[in-house]
């Protein structure tokens, strides 16, 4: 059975973690939320207001990890998805998280991040030379890490699609399920 992992955990954006969520999971994958501790997360919506030079924040809705960072065997699954927020803040200092992330790219397999999730992208080491989107005010932060800023919403680059944000949720999953398509990675629905 084909499995995915979305990195996440508290302040992570509720549309970025709930729509690749449902999206991959009617695509047929079984989708299993990793967090640093195996409890319910608290989600935020972030949305922007007239009068606001950035997003405001708001709380949003409440989910189950199921698994903790720490027991996570990358090897149980076919891709990972980094939703943005404010958890891939902290995220990036957590070994487990660099981890994870790192094997997907020494293993060439698909990834998705969007928003904040390229800081933890970042803090694995695994953007130089790449292309990647994310929220735009993180330009800076995706060339320190010696890669190429795109300010696009379903930027592919070989086994990464990134996004800016949650605007670009249906760009993002389409480009990333194609990718998944293209590794040859089949949903529970196809190896049944």
């Amino acid at each position: 059975m084909s499995k995915i992992l979305i990195l996440t955990g508290d302040a992570a954006e509720t549309l970025e973690v709930f729509y690749p969520y449902h999206r991959l999971q009617e695509a047929g994958y079984e989708v299993h939320l990793g967090a640093p501790v195996k409890r319910k997360l608290q989600f935020v919506v972030h949305d922007f207001v007239d009068g606001f030079d950035t997003y405001t924040e708001k709380p949003g809705h409440t989910w189950d990890a199921d698994v903790a960072l720490a027991d996570v065997d990358p090897a149980d699954y076919v891709a990972i998805v980094i939703p943005g927020g404010r958890a891939p803040e902290y995220l990036r200092n957590n070994a487990d998280a660099k981890r994870i992330v790192r094997h997907f790219f020494e293993h060439d397999l698909p990834v998705a991040a969007t928003c904040h999730g390229p800081l933890l992208l970042a803090a694995a080491g695994v953007l130089d030379g790449r292309t990647s989107s994310a929220y735009p005010e993180l330009a800076i932060d995706v060339e320190t890490a010696g890669g190429v800023f795109e300010h696009g919403g379903g930027v592919v680059d070989g086994q990464l699609v990134t996004a800016r944000a949650w605007p670009d949720n249906g760009t993002w999953m389409k480009a990333f399920l194609e990718v998944l398509d293209a590794a040859g990675a089949k949903p529970a629905t196809a190896a049944a």
